[in-house]
């Protein structure tokens, strides 16, 4: 029952990363942002390899972000 729920988790996880990453592509930023936005769901893939939950709070701050209009500085 746990590897279910575990499975669905990865699910929910893919699909928002795949939503960010659409979105971030969309945002009309220059492009030093872009890449910094880009890198930081890299990061976020990366972990969801190791630690599903926490990736999920990684990109639960990250989308909060986004929506809030917080980007990094491009450089």
């Amino acid at each position: 029952m746990e590897r279910d729920s575990q499975l669905e988790l990865y699910g929910v996880v893919a699909d928002r990363l795949k939503e960010a990453h659409t979105r971030v592509r969309a945002l009309q930023v220059p492009e030093g942002v872009r890449m910094a936005l880009s890198r930081k769901l890299l990061v976020i893939t990366a972990a969801a390899k190791h630690d599903l939950a926490d990736a999920a709070r990684r990109l639960d701050r990250f989308t909060q972000d986004l929506d809030e209009g917080r980007f990094p500085e491009g450089n």
